[in-house]
């Protein structure tokens, strides 16, 4: 649909996004350790750390080799596998360029919170959908669709450049692409699209996301861009070349 690249939106509260940065990090090692091992390894991870409904629900046991962490534990570990390289670049692309000024509203700490509970809200939709499947849910898009859900509400207006159908380059309104990559993902949901993706997991986090950017955000940070302030936005403010010898001088605006 659309790839995104850069936004232009300084940071305001914070100097650095460390746990963005951290997270990608996070993403990427668990991927080298797990993604380039043996096809016996990597399906080991993925059903002992995977989110799996039917384990959570009792009606399916894990066999005793396989488990890695305690079955509750999987509501968040799932989001740190990745399937391939692109479903972690993917990922990892919309988290770089929409995670730190998400991170920059809300401050480190409630920002990873945030991360984690929209993470497990998108497991938590996707058990509600599919309660029987035994099929292991892996993957940060849950947590990232939180994220693109927070930034629509906080910064609708600021212009960021996407890649659309991977060769046209465009620079609009962050609200034009976000809002359809999330009306794509609830029309997907309800046709049931593709099986391999789990809809109902992106629609749980971008949920998650919208409802608790309004109560985690810092204390007096706008919303929808109320106090935005981009360089399309300054009005230049400058005097005439010729100011009257008599009376106030007169200012123009460019």
């Amino acid at each position: 649909m659309f790839i995104p690249l850069h936004d232009a939106n300084d940071l305001k509260h914070i100097s650095l996004q460390y746990v963005t940065i951290g997270l990608i990090a996070a993403n990427v090692l668990v991927f080298v350790f797990t993604g380039l091992s043996s096809q016996d390894q990597v399906a080991a991870a993925a059903f002992g750390l995977g989110y799996i409904p039917a384990l959570l629900n009792d009606s399916a046991e894990l066999a005793p080799e396989l488990v890695i962490v305690p079955e509750g534990w999987t509501y968040v570990t799932y989001s740190f596998l990745h399937g391939d390289i692109f479903h972690l670049g993917g990922n990892m692309l919309f988290l770089w360029v929409f995670g730190d000024n998400v991170e920059d509203a809300l401050g480190h700490v409630r920002y990873l919170i945030f991360y984690v509970l929209c993470a497990a809200a998108g497991a938590f939709l996707h058990g509600l959908a599919a309660p029987d499947s035994q099929v292991p849910l892996i993957g940060a898009s849950g947590a990232v669709a939180g994220i693109v859900a927070a930034y629509l509400i906080l910064h609708p207006r600021v212009k960021v450049w996407v890649l659309v159908l991977m060769r046209l380059p465009l620079r609009i309104p962050a609200f034009i692409p976000l809002v359809l990559w999330i009306l794509f993902q609830f029309a997907m949901f309800a046709i049931g699209g593709e099986d391999e993706i789990s809809w109902a997991a992106h629609i749980g986090g971008i949920t998650a996301g919208a409802l608790l950017v309004l109560v985690m955000r810092r204390r007096g940070v706008p919303l929808f861009d109320r106090a935005i302030v981009t360089p399309d936005a300054v009005e230049t403010v400058r005097p005439h070349a010729a100011v009257p010898v008599t009376g106030p001088p007169r200012w123009g605006r460019r």
